[in-house]
């Protein structure tokens, strides 16, 4: 899902590092207008080390392949923090294992950092019932399969629209439909893993998905 260096046109590229520069500065303002903008740095550097990592897990769906995505997980545990955590984690993979390019790095921070914030905006509906299990973990798998299936789109969006000349049109967009339908069971299973997380960070520290946790009961005798 890391659209590599050399297949987009440079416009292309341009308009990903200009909407990638925008949101990341968007993000660090509403992150610092919380009330302790570095309590959030330690999950939100957890979560891009996992992001890193989930790159390197490939689950096979014939006849090809998927690779963890997590940006779903990002968006709805880290909020706001999720997008600058994509970005790291991207430029990262880049350098480090060639998983993307840096010329594509501003595109690929858009289509899969801009989902993981549409997650968080998922997931905040559960302000509704704060307290609900069920519509927690309802959310979480929305969240989840949403961050993939929204770049999914966009990502099929881009590369069906920017076949070079020189390339055989008709076998490339069969290759571009198979990779997207390979992509639907990856969306149910890290939406199902998504909801599995939040669901267990609710019971144990509730804290972390923005509930405040309710002072131990003291047994009166």
């Amino acid at each position: 899902m890391h659209l590599p260096d050399g297949i987009l046109p440079v416009s292309v590229l341009a308009a990903g590092y200009a909407a990638t520069g925008a949101v990341t500065w968007y993000s660090m303002r509403r992150i610092g207008r919380e009330e302790d903008p570095r309590e959030g740095i330690p999950k939100a550097s957890l979560l891009t080390a996992a992001f890193f990592v989930a790159s390197l897990i490939h689950i096979p769906v014939p006849p090809t392949s998927v690779h963890l995505i997590l940006n779903g997980l990002l968006g709805v545990v880290l909020g706001w923090y999720a997008f600058p955590a994509v970005l790291v984690g991207l430029f990262f993979q880049a350098v480090m294992f060639q998983h993307g390019g840096l010329t594509t790095l501003g595109v690929n921070a858009a289509v899969i950092g801009g989902p993981a914030l549409l997650a968080y905006g998922i997931f905040r509906l559960r302000r509704l019932r704060p307290a609900s299990r069920t519509l927690t973990g309802v959310l979480g798998f929305l969240g989840g399969a949403a961050g993939v299936g929204i770049t999914v789109l966009l990502l099929f969006a881009l590369l069906i629209t920017t076949i070079p000349a020189e390339l055989d049109a008709a076998a490339e967009r069969t290759a571009i439909y198979a990779l997207v339908l390979a992509h639907v069971p990856l969306m149910l299973i890290e939406g199902v893993f998504t909801a599995m997380v939040v669901l267990f960070l609710l019971r144990v520290r509730p804290e972390l998905l923005g509930e405040k946790r309710r002072p131990p009961e003291v047994a009166v005798r």
